[in-house]
């Protein structure tokens, strides 16, 4: 368990150093946050033709009101999170791999739902939106983390577990009576 929480804290620690580095920013961090915005705009206008995204913003261009994906917003540091949660775990790198891929879509498919909330309780009434923003929505967007780590571990524990064994045979005599 020791090795485990080392290996996890280590990774996340490098991973969100490497994550503030302004290169990472530019060339990897910004071009996501803006294709994140452009998804949220995509989704939203099949029943909202007002919405647009620009750059990293997703507003509506009736009332004005936007709200821009920011660093921590963008799901990367929650994966980050799930990525040092996963590889640290003992198990093989297969199923780390597949831990990985679905866990990336978990958490952005709930952060799109997130940003699109977002946009909506924004225009609707501040308050809530700053609460939804600031407490809800960090602690839903951890919880999915979690959730599936624990769903990928125990996947994984059942799939190493030892196949059931067959009841034994009864001898032919048996079988007659």
């Amino acid at each position: 368990m020791l090795r485990y929480m080392l290996i996890f804290l280590s990774l996340q620690l490098v991973l969100f150093g490497i994550n503030m580095l302004a290169g990472v920013q530019y060339y990897l961090v910004l071009p996501w946050t803006e294709f994140l915005a452009h998804i949220c705009a995509s989704l939203v206008t099949w029943f909202d033709s007002s919405a647009t995204a620009s750059g990293k913003v997703l507003w509506n261009h009736e009332t004005g009101f936007g709200v821009s994906i920011e660093p921590g917003c963008n799901g990367i540091e929650a994966f980050i999170v799930l990525f040092a949660a996963v590889v640290a775990f003992p198990a093989s790198w297969r199923h780390k791999l597949v831990g990985l891929v679905v866990g990336f879509v978990a958490v952005q498919a709930l952060n799109v739902v997130r940003v699109i909330s977002l946009f909506y309780l924004g225009q609707w009434n501040t308050a809530v939106f700053n609460f939804a923003h600031e407490y809800l929505w960090q602690a839903l967007i951890m919880l999915d983390v979690l959730v599936v780590w624990l769903l990928w571990v125990r996947a994984g524990s059942k799939s190493q577990s030892a196949p059931p064994q067959d009841p034994p045979s009864m001898p032919p005599a048996a079988a007659a009576a």
